[in-house]
């Protein structure tokens, strides 16, 4: 690390070394290489005088790229694509000739985004998997255990913990889904020349618009994609970067939503993040246990979300057929995205894995609300036994309200089953009232739920991604 120049925490502290490889300029230039390939194979095959010899020597150096040789020319020229060439040249004699024939700049340079974004998502798709995988398990685990539901924070009819967890997940499928169509409609720029009009193929080939054609679906099938744009100008349209963005985004307000919960269960001391043996929570006070990881999703979070105007802003902004006021901000917004989305995941991943549950806490947040949510069984009952229906409504609002009093302004417990036990109109032993304290029956179908969701929607799409599941997650701070 240079202590004297700023890094980027995304890299130093928060992305992983997979996604900061598919945004390094070692993949970068490797993936130009390998178009260059493409391309002449596919020129080759269309009958331009592109040499199998050519071929082979291009392949030979795809992977040892001479970078001082480039960095040098670059210096000179000012210009990287052309820098790149004349260092392939270099290595490559025999092919000098035919390297980036017909095409221009954003033939590497666009290509290559295209790429590198997919690459990107498909990272991003397996980490999403796993962090499902560790929420699946985690909701089946608690998938009965009552706990205090909110509603506008305030205290609501109880959920179970496992059913809160399908919340989080189902979020997630969003996403999921969202990913998914994004790579489903991932085309590369393919040929298209200076202004996207082929003119400098229409030349080479001689008037042929069909070897046109089969030319960029040769390139596209040697690169592992299904097509390229019909049609663009010499960039394929930004507004690609907005959509892949937007889909980033969507992942951290979903990252965000679970990092929110976690840290006011944190306060309610009901569910906590991990927290590691030598952890120190605050400089200060010594004894504090700080939501930090959950606090970090929170942060880079709202970085995400927010860097999707710059995408939509720089598509906006392009003039007919380019401008190149696109460069400088595509070259910080998508990959500081998929960055920091990326340290999202993993911060995500390790969060969901470790979380410390304490039901004794639940249990006696729920039982202090219990009576006031238990009230409609208790005055079902006593109608049973004997009593108005419209009394006893009236009643039990009066009682709770002198009970809630009693619990805000002086401090007691909830006294509410006592007053109903008192009140004759009821006719209920506090025996009868006890009956009405168990949790579990004021939880709906939440169990049952969860287990549905889990058995028929999650596990079969775990199942049909088993060998990207058992992923780890590497907390760096």
């Amino acid at each position: 690390m240079a202590e004297d120049r700023y890094v980027s925490p995304l890299s130093e502290r928060y992305a992983s070394k997979e996604m900061q490889y598919l945004f390094s300029p070692d993949m970068k230039f490797k993936t130009w290489r390998r178009l260059w390939i493409a391309l002449a194979e596919a020129e080759h095959e269309l009958g331009l005088p592109v040499t199998k010899e050519q071929i082979a020597e291009l392949k030979a150096h795809a992977e040892d790229i001479n970078y001082d040789v480039a960095k040098e020319r670059e210096k000179l020229v000012r210009h990287d694509v052309m820098s790149h060439v004349y260092a392939y040249g270099e290595q490559c004699p025999k092919a000098k000739g035919i390297i980036h024939l017909g095409a221009t700049s954003c033939y590497v340079g666009d290509n290559t985004d295209i790429i590198v974004m997919t690459e990107g998502l498909k990272l991003v798709r397996k980490k999403l998997l796993n962090v499902i995988h560790v929420l699946s398990d985690f909701a089946m685990k608690y998938r009965a255990l009552p706990t205090l539901a909110f509603t506008h924070f305030q205290p609501a009819q109880p959920t179970t913990v496992g059913k809160r967890a399908t919340l989080w997940m189902m979020e997630l499928l969003l996403d999921l889904e969202d990913v998914e169509h994004m790579l489903s409609s991932m085309r590369l720029l393919g040929s298209k020349g200076t202004t996207g009009t082929q003119a400098s193929f229409l030349e080479l080939f001689e008037g042929d618009r069909g070897k046109i054609k089969e030319l960029e679906e040769r390139i596209a099938a040697k690169m592992g994609f299904a097509a390229c744009f019909p049609v663009s100008g010499q960039t394929y349209s930004r507004k690609m970067d907005i959509r892949v963005v937007n889909v980033l985004a969507g992942i951290a307000a979903s990252a965000h939503k679970f990092s929110n919960d976690i840290r006011l269960l944190q306060h309610l001391k009901e569910i906590e993040e991990p927290f590691e043996k030598s952890q120190i929570g605050s400089s200060a006070m010594a004894y504090k246990r700080n939501p930090m990881r959950s606090e970090r999703i929170a942060a880079l979070s709202r970085y995400v979300m927010a860097d999707v105007l710059n995408p939509a802003v720089t598509a906006a902004c392009q003039w007919f057929e380019r401008t190149l006021d696109d460069s400088a901000n595509k070259r910080l917004s998508v990959p500081e995205a998929f960055l920091a989305v990326d340290g999202i995941l993993d911060l995500y991943l390790n969060v969901a894995d470790g979380l410390v549950v304490y039901p004794k806490v639940i249990e006696k947040h729920i039982m202090a609300e219990l009576p006031f949510m238990a009230t409609e069984n208790i005055m079902m009952d006593a109608v049973k036994a004997g009593g108005d229906r419209q009394e006893l409504h009236e009643k039990i609002r009066t009682l709770s309200m002198e009970a809630g009093r009693n619990v805000k302004e002086r401090g007691l417990e909830n006294n509410l089953l006592e007053l109903i036990a008192a009140d004759p109109a009821f006719n209920l032993s506090p025996e009868d009232l006890q009956k009405a304290m168990k949790p579990e029956l004021y939880t709906g179908c939440a169990k049952e739920q969860t287990e549905e969701f889990i058995n028929e929607t999650v596990l079969p799409l775990l199942e049909a991604n088993r060998e990207l599941l058992g992923m780890t997650s590497v907390i760096n701070v």
